[in-house]
């Protein structure tokens, strides 16, 4: 099927929005569906890609369609379809990247479903093989069987290729690497091998077609072997196995809801003992504890955090977990005693990067209470992840971070989890006149501070680390203290000092309002 005969096809409707003519007589020889932002590693080359295009956004809309669309390129794609559900149309920048880089971009109409795109590529492509290269009726009588009582990925997979002469190694992977469902004949495959094996494009792999699944969650089916079976058998079991998600995905959504009902009662100001143990059992939690609590985000104002959260408890082995959202948008899960000691650094954290690098231009923040002994425990360990979550945030705003509240046991570590308002706030007040660059003397005083603090407040020390003679270190020291009104020869007063200068990274980031600013940081 090339190109031109897809958009040709009246029963789907694409609208072509910018092609070559010679673009348009490429053959498709497959499928992607995708609403990764950067989806290089999951693409064939000459593969039409399906996209939602949840990753776009106006604010960045151009940087974002340039990425999407240049690594299409470095993948050889052969079109781009847009849906148009998401933003309404398709976005002026994502044709003009197109445009660009070579790529044919057709508009996809809110109505068509995506898996009529699918079938429509596949049932052409392999129409015309003998029967033998699809499934033999009497297994498909039994796949639409386990579909309709929406059956697991096990049960599909094990008689989608028990029939096949050699009993073909089959696995169904998500793209962190965790193995959903494999047959008798398929070796078990650590997570990191398995997700190396889908980004190396080893073997044959055919991505899962569900509908409200996020990138984190998506499955991908894959064999070893590409000649273990038919291309047009794999696809058929891939649609299928993207009901089976499908209907998984719907049962998760009730879950989550009662899990968000769960959250809006551990956050509120005081929590309701009783109703917190009516929701937990809502959820399937137990009513004692112990419990461990994780917060995370993908990116800010936005994100399918709760797919991200799912799969890292799901890779670590977790089971029983409540996910959902809190009411200011934060997803969090409840752990429960079965599994709570694996919710350490060693256990969710080796998975963390894994699933973090399924989004690569999303970065995936985390934090983790100590254990709640109770339910009365359980808003002071919400309380703990969300703190955990925003010194992850602070400490690393543009790459994935876990952070466990138990290690943030120094004063500096504590402080990232201080809002970045209230920490400049707090800079300016305690600082104030140190930060004036429009006064020549403020930024040799406030070296001086940083050095005598980070020299124990030693005047000889002082002096030799700024190559002046101690008397002019006395005459500093006393200026800033006649500035900020503190006696530095008091502990307290050093100590707030010192968390000034260490929140000193929010004004150096934004700049003063006020015509204040920094020109070194605390060492």
């Amino acid at each position: 099927m090339h190109v031109e005969h897809l958009l040709g096809d009246e029963s789907l409707g694409l609208r072509l929005l910018w092609a070559e003519g010679a673009l348009l007589r490429r053959e498709i020889n497959g499928v992607t569906v995708t609403d990764l932002e950067d989806p290089a590693r999951f693409v064939r080359p000459g593969e039409a890609v399906l996209s939602g295009l949840v990753w776009w956004t106006p604010e960045a809309g151009r940087d974002k369609a340039e990425r999407f669309v240049s690594a299409l390129r470095d993948a050889d794609a052969a079109v781009l379809l847009a849906g148009e559900e998401t933003h309404g149309s398709v976005p002026d920048e994502l044709i003009e990247a197109c445009s660009r880089h070579s790529i044919p971009v057709a508009g996809v109409p809110a109505h068509v479903m995506f898996r009529a795109v699918t079938e429509t590529v596949y049932l052409q492509q392999w129409g015309e093989l003998s029967r033998h290269h699809a499934l033999p009726e009497y297994v498909r009588g039994r796949l639409s069987r386990l579909v309709a009582r929406d059956a697991g990925p096990r049960e599909i997979v094990a008689t989608a290729f028990a029939h096949l002469a050699d009993g073909a190694a089959a696995r169904v992977l998500t793209a962190a690497g965790r193995t959903v469902a494999a047959t008798a004949g398929a070796d078990v495959l650590p997570a990191p091998e398995a997700a190396r094996i889908l980004a190396d494009s080893g073997g044959v792999t055919v991505p899962v077609d569900a509908d409200a699944v996020s990138p984190y969650e998506r499955w991908y089916l894959h064999l070893p072997d590409p000649a273990a079976a038919p291309p047009r058998l794999l696809h058929e079991v891939a649609a299928l196995l993207g009901r089976s998600q499908a209907a998984q995905a719907r049962l998760r959504a009730t879950a989550r809801r009662a899990a968000g009902e769960l959250g809006a009662l551990l956050a509120a100001d005081e929590a309701d003992a009783v109703g917190v143990e009516g929701a937990l059992r809502a959820c399937g939690l137990p009513a004692e504890g112990p419990y461990r609590v994780l917060a995370a985000t993908c990116a800010p104002g936005a994100g399918p955090a709760e797919g991200a959260l799912a799969e890292v408890l799901a890779g670590a082995g977790i089971e029983g977990a409540a996910v959902g959202r809190l009411p200011d948008g934060t997803v969090f899960a409840v752990v429960p005693e079965a599994t709570a000691g694996t919710v350490t650094t060693s256990g969710i954290g080796a998975v963390w990067p894994r699933v973090a690098a399924c989004e690569r231009t999303v970065p995936l923040h985390g934090g983790t209470g100590s254990p709640a002994r109770g339910l009365k425990d359980l808003p002071r360990a919400l309380a703990e992840a969300r703190y955990a979550l925003a010194s992850a945030r602070s400490t690393a705003p543009d790459a994935s971070l876990l952070t466990d509240a138990t290690t943030l046991t120094s004063l500096e570590a504590l402080l990232t989890g201080v809002p970045a308002p209230v920490r400049a706030a707090y800079t300016r007040s305690v600082l104030g006149p140190l930060l004036d660059i429009r006064s020549a003397s403020a930024t040799p005083l406030l070296e001086t501070l940083t050095t005598f603090l980070a020299c124990d407040g030693s005047w000889a020390r002082t002096a030799e680390a700024l190559h002046l003679h101690v008397n002019t270190v006395h005459y500093r020291v006393g200026r800033i203290e006649r500035l900020t009104g503190r006696d530095l020869s008091r502990l307290t007063d050093r100590l707030d000092l010192w968390a000034a200068l260490l929140c000193r990274s929010d004004l150096d980031a934004t700049g003063d309002r006020h015509g204040h600013s920094s020109t070194s940081r605390a060492r």
